[in-house]
């Protein structure tokens, strides 16, 4: 690590990750070598400050989210430009946790082994109308209706992936078949519509620590007696709140769960977990490609954004990236069913054919 100009010591007591985050932000810092590995030395560390996060959750408001609020939220990050993440995600624009097979598959290999995964898990018929809260870039519906005969609705918050999910339903000729919304999931509600299958990728970490409970009611509400709900997310240990420099400059309003506090909302509203599947190391490994692909594309993204805030992209997936594989956070595959549902498979092999 070198140290460019004096440090605050106030800011480094009163707040280590904001501290950190912005000295190097405004090249305060600079590392040498690999800031995933020296982060990782750091969360090895069991005194230091990234295993202690608890001791300032003082300073961590929990912030509201209203749907004007959340779709304010969700701009500030996944607005930037479709040409922006263009760069440096794969073919499929996929921007969650992929899922390695084996060690020579590429990330877009990766990432349609994580929708194939999903779909399967969902146990989909020709006919079953498909809920995706938070579809992305649309690979996943698109996916489900082509292979699976399902009739699709993606739901988003960004103006951004609207416009390029649309792009791809025409592209695809399945107009009849798939449809996307600038919606949030509480106002779908009102539109009185039920779905077979839910599923949610990396969305959860949007939806804040207060509506945690809303959020799995709604999913209830929105499914059909017998239907099934994937819930992919990132998760923690213990409920706290994330820290102050992800919150200001990268997720604002972000939330990461406890695997406890969703069970328990699950149970409470009907919802059966019958399946549970950690994929830490897959997220490690997405983090490192996306890390890897944002430097390769350097030049093209110099002429899109500023120095400060490649350096806080770089730092934010390079964080991300030890956070995985030494640090206090996993990434989780919840599938649950309302009620009962004794059609679903009594073991994962079919998975993995």
């Amino acid at each position: 690590m070198l140290i460019n100009s004096e440090l605050s010591k106030k800011d480094i007591m009163k707040d280590p990750f904001l501290a950190l985050g912005e000295a190097y932000m405004d090249n305060v810092i600079d590392f040498q070598g690999s800031i995933q590995k020296i982060i990782e030395s750091v969360y090895k560390n069991k005194d230091s400050f990234l295993n202690k996060a608890h001791l300032f959750e003082k300073l961590y408001k929990i912030t509201s989210h209203s749907i004007k609020k959340s779709k304010k939220d969700i701009e500030h990050h996944y607005d930037l430009g479709n040409d922006f993440y263009e760069l440096w995600l794969d073919r499929t624009m996929s921007y969650s946790c992929a899922y390695f097979k084996n060690e020579e598959d590429s990330l877009y290999e990766a990432q349609l082994n994580k929708i194939e995964h999903i779909l399967k898990k969902l146990n989909l018929r020709p006919g079953d109308r498909l809920l995706d809260i938070g579809c992305g870039w649309g690979e996943l519906i698109i996916t489900a209706a082509k292979k699976y005969g399902v009739k699709a609705l993606g739901i988003t918050l960004s103006n951004e992936q609207v416009k390029k999910v649309e792009e791809r339903i025409e592209e695809n000729s399945l107009q009849n078949q798939v449809e996307v919304r600038l919606i949030d999931y509480r106002e779908l509600l009102d539109t009185g519509e039920k779905f077979d299958r839910i599923v949610s990728v990396g969305m959860l970490e949007h939806v804040g620590r207060k509506n945690i409970p809303t959020y799995i009611k709604d999913v209830s509400k929105l499914l059909e007696d017998g239907g099934v709900s994937l819930l992919h997310c990132i998760t923690a240990q213990i409920e706290s709140e994330p820290n102050q420099w992800i919150k200001k400059y990268i997720f604002p309003g972000g939330y990461i769960p406890s695997i406890r506090e969703l069970a328990y909302n699950m149970g409470e509203n009907n919802l059966h977990l019958i399946d549970l599947e950690s994929l830490r190391l897959h997220y490690k490994r997405t983090l490192e490609c996306w890390a890897s692909n944002f430097e390769n594309q350097l030049d093209e993204i110099k002429d899109m954004k500023d120095e400060t805030f490649i350096r806080m992209w770089r730092l934010y997936l390079n964080a991300c990236a030890a956070s995985f594989h030494y640090g206090v956070i996993d990434v989780h595959q919840f599938l649950v069913t309302k009620g009962l549902n004794n059609d679903i498979p009594m073991t994962r092999e079919h998975l993995y054919r």
